[in-house]
């Protein structure tokens, strides 16, 4: 029996995947829940397990293609290779769908085939009355730029409208009535630089796609420095006391729990800890109500070859050092090797980013909607500081608060960071 393999819904509000690559070529043997395609969505990569074992009998959406969920993309045909040829007549698969249509129709029972649909055809609109299909992130686009849904065009099934429908509908809309635009100040008349414009360059060049997922990053970043005031405050925190900590510890660590001993929890522990005195940074703004949220879902940035991707430890307040260095160690595994679940990078409400791995000092992270602060960790290294008036070597790490200042002042950053500072200076929780 012929087997549909289809786009999944990878959570609820999610409406469609792109597939980055498919692991199996037509006529490969693939068993079930073995490996059969990976996928980016809005919310998460992963690897697709086929549903079935057999033969790999049509591929119906290309790799860089986002399809709908519930989309069927493959089919696997349940014979092994030698029966399937002596039962072709009886195959209950219609032929493949004509070249122009594969990607967008699976394949039909032949009793049942419909003529295919002009080549033009316009998806479906909504009429008057009828209830607009789309997902939250694209209500939320909606809400930021002042777009009435109503006048997007949906190209999703029933006329769903998905992201890539609203970001096409503001590359190119014009002021119409219903719409309002920010009054700008007036200026010089002389004519703007135009950032469309194409660049000539007579040198040698190579143009390469961007990868869906560093597209969906881009969008992110866009809409996050478009939405959020940012303001970055920077600490120096000795880390002395954490770095001869984890030194006499890694060992006994490593044989008796079985995980690598980093600094990574020991500054979780320090946010949450930071975050209970401050809850204003596990909060988020919603039209003029500020949303306090009661568990601290602490998102770890964790650097893939493809991007970024933000796992959250959800309850974070209720682990201790031990718990949290578990869960850490958990997440960026199984975000490298693609297995997480969309469940485990949603609802983050505050995130941890480390570029201190790669040697860096210090910078400004861009804010994770609709997150109100992310805290940034240069790399920890040893430096000459004054202490009591004599030069000492001390192990030091620049911290780096970016946070909304649209309901965070100043202030209450910089009293968060000297808690947070004082937290790592004066570690005293055990490890194990």
């Amino acid at each position: 029996m012929p087997t549909n393999v289809v786009m999944p819904q990878m959570g609820e509000s999610v409406a469609e995947g792109t597939i980055i690559k498919w692991l199996k070529k037509p006529g490969d043997r693939v068993e079930r829940d073995e490996p059969l395609f990976e996928i980016t969505t809005d919310k998460v990569d992963a690897e697709i397990p086929s549903p079935a074992a057999g033969v790999l009998a049509k591929i119906l959406a290309a790799e860089n293609e986002t399809v709908a969920v519930n989309t069927v993309v493959a089919v696997i045909d349940g014979q092994m290779p030698g029966e399937a040829a002596e039962s072709a007549q009886g195959s209950a698969v219609a032929p493949a769908p004509r070249a122009e249509t594969m990607a967008q129709a699976p394949p039909a029972p032949a009793a049942a085939e419909a003529p295919p649909a002009p080549a033009k055809a316009l998806p479906e609109q909504v009429r008057p009355g009828e209830k607009l299909r789309s997902s939250p992130l694209v209500r939320r686009i909606a809400r930021e730029h002042n777009v009435d849904l109503s006048r997007v065009q949906g190209t999703g099934l029933g006329g769903r409208i998905s992201k890539k429908d609203i970001l096409k509908f503001l590359e190119r809309r014009t002021p119409a009535m219903g719409e309002t635009r920010a009054v700008r100040p007036s200026v010089p008349s002389k004519p703007p630089a135009s950032y469309g414009q194409t660049v000539t360059f007579s040198g040698p060049t190579h143009v390469t796609a961007m990868t869906p997922q560093r597209r969906l990053i881009a969008e992110h970043m866009i809409a996050s420095k478009k939405t959020s005031a940012h303001v970055t405050t920077v600490f120096e925190a000795d880390m002395t006391n954490i770095v001869q900590t984890r030194e006499s510890m890694a060992a006994e660590f490593g044989r008796s729990q079985g995980l690598k001993l980093t600094y990574t929890p020991f500054i979780a522990r320090a946010a949450v800890e930071a975050i209970k005195q401050f809850p204003i940074f596990n909060s988020s703004l919603e039209g003029n109500n500020i949303v306090y949220k009661q568990a601290i879902n602490l998102g770890i940035a964790v650097a893939l070859e493809t991007g970024l991707i933000v796992p959250v430890i959800r309850h974070a307040e209720e682990k201790d050092f031990l718990g949290m260095a578990r869960a850490v160690q958990d997440l960026a595994s199984r975000a490298r090797s693609k297995q997480l679940n969309v469940e485990e990078v949603q609802e983050g409400t505050f995130t941890l980013t480390n570029p201190g791995i790669f040697g860096s000092l210090f910078g400004t992270p861009i804010i994770h909607q609709p997150q109100v602060a992310i805290l940034g960790v240069g790399v920890i290294e040893k430096r000459p500081v004054i202490r009591n008036d004599a030069i000492a070597i001390r192990s030091m790490a620049y911290l780096m608060l970016t946070f909304d200042h649209r309901i965070i002042d100043g202030a209450i950053g910089d009293q968060f960071m000297a808690f947070l500072k004082n937290q790592l200076e004066t570690w005293q929780e055990p490890v194990i």
